[in-house]
């Protein structure tokens, strides 16, 4: 029977005891192990919002560049006399006043990135993540690949987990390529391997879903720092 709504989440321990799903969405009767210091938290809004800022402006070039008049190719003829004329001085063809001329405080290239503190990171994708589990919004599924790309098969484990209308994020511990070919060509489904997760891509999706292989590799990357 396909699972039909949320996993539901027991505490037990400093761990959640997580139904395991197979690629049906039905349950296997295995359950995995969620460490509460990175699921159970409290979310703090605001390294969320920092790192999130952090990732957006990562992702702008900053190669937007005009000319200054001194870049501008052009006769250096003064125009007009300096004085006398009733208007502004004009030195040449380049200034800025005149079509074709320099641009005044124009746009130079930049680097946008923003440095935050590796703990202050860790803690905003700890924070995401909570969030998650507080909405109800990690699945954990029986590992799984395919030989070749297979569209068609992954969006029949996104019906069958009623996330198919949603944006979701697949976390894998090892390379999948074909997993990750496959949901390539689905609007709102990426797939990335779970050591390189970001605060954004967690908030960005309205489900998760996580391989079982996905559990240990992120429990050692955020409990480590």
């Amino acid at each position: 029977m396909a699972c039909s709504c949320a996993i539901n989440f027991l505490k037990f321990s400093n761990t959640m005891k997580v139904d395991i799903l197979n690629t049906k969405g039905e349950k296997t009767g295995r359950q995995a192990d969620l460490s509460d210091d990175i699921f159970g938290i409290k979310p703090n809004d605001h390294v969320i919002y920092l790192d999130v800022k952090r990732y957006l402006n990562a992702q702008r070039q900053g190669t937007h560049k005009s000319k200054q008049r001194n870049e501008i190719s052009g006769s250096t003829r003064k125009l007009v006399k300096q004085k006398g004329t009733g208007g502004a001085r004009k030195g040449s063809i380049k200034n800025p006043l005149y079509k074709g001329g320099g641009r005044i405080f124009g746009p130079m290239p930049r680097d946008y990135d923003i440095k935050l503190n590796k703990k202050v990171r860790v803690l905003a994708r700890k924070s995401a993540l909570a969030y998650k589990v507080q909405d109800n919004a990690i699945f954990i599924i029986e590992n799984f690949n395919y030989e070749t790309p297979k569209t068609k098969t992954y969006l029949e484990l996104l019906k069958a987990l009623n996330i198919d209308t949603k944006k979701s994020l697949l976390l894998t511990g090892d390379r999948a390529d074909n997993v990750t070919k496959s949901a390539r060509n689905i609007p709102n489904a990426s797939v990335a391997s779970a050591t390189d997760i970001n605060t954004y891509s967690v908030m960005n999706a309205n489900a998760i879903v996580m391989m079982e292989s996905a559990i240990e590799p992120l429990t050692t990357v955020l409990s480590n720092n």
